[in-house]
């Protein structure tokens, strides 16, 4: 069973179709690097995966749930993680974890929080208020979410970007330690290197038509698109 599974996905907003028949699966413990130019459609993608817009046809399965039909457990089995934060600028790190892990019922411990903010690298900053944090911390807290959420399927939009080298070694580290756990990765990027360290698969969204290449061919190409 695949644990993201898109069949013959298009959506369309009045005469403008961004995403073509799009198919695609990611495997259990697998990542799948989504490239193209910008307004391709790939954040259009991950949105309908995320269940937060519905397609105008086709199918797509998460975890075996349908993610139309099943949109709840969809829900409660993937964490997206946006290019936007999505954080409460007057609340601190360590409060819009709790917040952001509390909807989802969790109660981390004080060390589980300071942990994962340690992780990465930002703990001296966990009573801050989020309105001083940089786009780059901003990202590291969205992880440390994600570190305590630890979902089965793990969306993220453009992960590398507002990242310093060492961030996105952090990225990096991050992403292979959820594939060693079985969770399944989908991400949209413009940074080939790196996302070629972590990737299985790889494919190239187009005027809504997604190609798929190997991991070889996406670093070797001279242009993707």
């Amino acid at each position: 069973m695949s644990a993201i599974q898109g069949i013959q996905l298009s959506k369309s907003y009045r005469h403008y179709q961004v995403l073509k028949n799009v198919s695609f699966e990611v495997a259990r413990g697998e990542c799948y690097a989504l490239f193209g130019p910008n307004g391709a459609g790939k954040t259009t993608l991950l949105k309908v995966l995320a269940t937060l817009q519905k397609p105008s046809s086709g199918r797509f399965e998460m975890m075996g749930y349908d993610g139309i039909r099943d949109r709840n457990q969809v829900r409660a089995i993937l964490l997206m993680i946006a290019h936007g934060s999505y954080l409460y600028s007057e609340l601190d790190a360590v409060e819009n974890l709790r917040f952001a892990v509390g909807l989802r019922g969790l109660s981390p411990t004080a060390r589980e929080i300071k942990l994962a903010l340690d992780r990465v690298g930002i703990g001296a900053f966990a009573n801050f208020k989020i309105r001083s944090f940089s786009e780059g911390m901003k990202k590291r807290l969205s992880i440390a979410k994600a570190m305590l959420i630890r979902p089965k399927v793990l969306l993220m939009d453009e992960p590398y970007s507002s990242l310093d080298e060492r961030g996105i070694t952090m990225m990096n580290h991050f992403i292979r330690e959820n594939l060693e756990q079985g969770a399944a990765v989908l991400m949209t990027s413009h940074n080939r290197l790196q996302s070629a360290e972590v990737a299985g698969k790889a494919g190239v969204l187009l005027q809504g038509v997604l190609r798929e290449i190997t991991v070889k061919d996406l670093v070797a190409a001279h242009e993707l698109f």
